[in-house]
């Protein structure tokens, strides 16, 4: 028997889907994970989602549906953490292509569930954001967990909706989203995050790395992203609960906006007009304005002073605990330094390591 769960959003979505399957089911096959190569400029330097087009090597799982394997590479300029998460984790990775809109991640499911038979289907949100009505002024990245919410509601079988740690992907606060799930299926312990400890090591998903880390007891004040929002680690962090998936369909004014789309540009047409934007056009000045900016070096004697002065002004704001994208973009670094960033920061002072957060020095 096989188990499906659908990765929402992409990116750390699958890492928290690869650990939920073992917490959950922990027997027979690990699940096929269903889920976008959709990696931010951190990962890869070009906007929006990859599609089966943009990779070598995968392999067929259904006609419309292919799975990254461990020697698939995504065609270059393009960048993805998948193949080294096939490399790594038991799971399949099968890709969703958002290029034909709802209606073909729809068929890519229907043709999953016919091939599959699964036992069981889950739809996974870290954070919550698949519960958003669309005009929050806190929300930056609608449009991947409407897509799939939206194919998902088409689908002619059972799907649970589950939502692990609420408010840590820093979209929508934690208390706005109370009202809205319903019970706690699992809390998530530190052995809970030991399948897939190895992959936090280097994957760059922040609001993945705030559940591992408040599984594993870390508390406080996590600053994220290049906005700098400040994402509270509370005892709630670590739960996932259930939510009603046709009752999210109908708060949800973009999954319902863009449910006949047969592409990513209608798809995207309809953020622009329901939620004010389009993350892949953030994506797109962003990624411009980054070809105009010049790296730091990850010298000591540069970075360690540059750290001090970060951590003296993030905790006078009450912020206890950073990611390393977060540092990455702070010191005036690229993506591609980040590892190394890391490596650095561990290896100086590794009391600070707060696996896979850092905690600042007080």
């Amino acid at each position: 028997m096989t188990r499906l769960i659908v990765a929402a959003g992409g990116g750390g979505d699958a890492v928290a889907a690869a650990m939920l399957d073992s917490a959950l089911y922990g027997h027979g096959e690990p699940a096929v994970i269903l889920t976008y190569a959709w990696d931010r400029l951190l990962v890869d330097p070009v906007p929006g989602p990859r599609g089966p087009a943009n990779f070598t090597a995968l392999r067929p799982l259904t006609p419309h549906v292919w799975s990254v394997a461990a020697d698939s590479q995504p065609v270059a300029p393009a960048g993805s953490t998948l193949p080294r998460l096939a490399a790594e984790l038991p799971h399949t990775f099968a890709l969703i292509d958002p290029h034909h809109g709802a209606q073909g991640i729809t068929r890519q499911l229907e043709e999953l569930i016919e091939h599959l038979a699964p036992e069981s289907i889950d739809l996974l949100d870290v954070g919550g954001d698949i519960l958003a009505q669309g005009d929050e002024p806190t929300l930056r990245s609608p449009l991947g967990d409407a897509l799939t919410l939206a194919a998902s509601a088409q689908v002619n079988a059972p799907i649970r909706l589950l939502v692990a740690g609420p408010g840590l992907d820093g979209e929508i606060p934690a208390t706005d989203l109370r009202d809205r799930l319903g019970p706690c299926v699992h809390s998530l312990s530190a052995k809970d995050v030991e399948p897939i400890s190895s992959v936090l090591d280097w994957h760059p998903s922040e609001a993945t790395a705030m559940l591992a880390a408040t599984a594993r007891g870390i508390r406080g004040r996590c600053e994220v992203r290049d906005a700098g929002v400040a994402v509270p680690l509370t005892d709630d962090g670590p739960n996932v609960y259930m939510a009603d998936l046709d009752d999210a369909l109908n708060r949800n004014r973009l999954a319902r906006a863009i449910l006949a789309t047969s592409s990513l540009e209608e798809a995207e047409q309809q953020s622009r007009e329901i939620c004010g934007y389009s993350e892949i056009d953030y994506e797109r000045n962003k990624a411009a304005w980054l070809t105009t900016q010049t790296a730091g070096t990850l010298d000591a004697a540069e970075v360690l002073p540059q750290l001090d002065a970060f951590e003296e002004a993030a905790t006078s704001r009450g912020i206890t605990h950073t990611t390393f994208r977060r540092l990455t973009e702070a010191l005036g670094l690229n993506g591609n330094q980040r590892s190394g960033l890391r490596d650095l920061l561990i290896t100086s002072r590794p009391e600070q390591y707060a696996a896979p957060l850092w905690q600042l020095h007080r």
